[in-house]
């Protein structure tokens, strides 16, 4: 995750910076600046759903429960460690393409500082994002119990669902656009954002908590109630 997303920032603001720097391209820089996130994503993904499908694949599910019957306790310890875990992940992936990709803006005359708008901030989200994205990822493991599912239904919500709903007529579908999972979210870690039709990165963000939290807690019941 960190090697793959850092290395294709790096590489992309490579690739632009000539064309950034003389206008050509039409988008701002710091929509580039954190752009390896994309494919990332696929990672915190399917990290996500392992977390809680490996473990029903090989029936070890079982065992957990009888060593520690409290389901809730479970749950609560590995959303914390996979939350904790992607949450820095995401900020040292972020980091290293910033200062990667920077190198080859800078030299163009249009790098990004840690004071230029935005850029801290989407350094920091960039874990919360990819935290939130392997929580959803787990919850739909818990439902589905197994990890093609969970990962297809997760990654066509994020990347596929977020574009067809733009094709949706009218204010339907640039409501639609904004509260997608993968659109909301996503804000957060960019400085600037290639469609400015999204929501701003904090009221996003918290649109994309809350639809994280609200599968969580579907999966949370399901897991209390349902046979291992």
């Amino acid at each position: 995750m960190v090697a793959l997303g850092a290395g294709l920032t790096t590489l992309v603001c490579a690739l632009v910076a000539r064309d950034l720097a003389a206008g050509a391209t039409g988008e701002p820089v710091g929509a580039f600046i954190t752009w390896g996130l994309l494919f990332a994503q696929v990672t915190a993904v399917v990290l996500g759903a392992l977390t809680v499908t490996a473990e029903y694949g090989t029936g070890m599910i079982r065992a957990t429960l009888a060593a520690t019957p409290r389901r809730g306790t479970v749950l609560t310890a590995k959303a914390l460690v996979l939350s904790g875990t992607l949450f820095v992940a995401g900020v040292v992936t972020a980091v290293l393409g910033w200062l990667g990709g920077n190198a080859f803006l800078s030299a163009e005359g249009i790098g990004l500082s840690l004071g230029d708008d935005g850029m801290l901030r989407s350094l920091l989200g960039s874990g919360l994002y990819m935290a939130g994205l392997g929580l959803l990822a787990m919850a739909v493991g818990l439902l589905l119990r197994s990890t093609a599912a969970a990962v297809s239904v997760v990654l066509a919500l994020v990347f596929l669902a977020g574009n067809l709903v733009m094709l949706l007529p009218g204010s339907l579908g640039e409501w639609l656009t904004k509260l997608m999972p993968g659109n909301a979210g996503s804000r957060i870690a960019t400085p600037e954002s290639f469609n400015p039709m999204l929501l701003d990165p904090w009221p996003g963000f918290a649109v994309f908590a809350a639809e994280v939290a609200v599968v969580l807690a579907v999966a949370a019941v399901t897991f209390s109630r349902r046979d291992a």
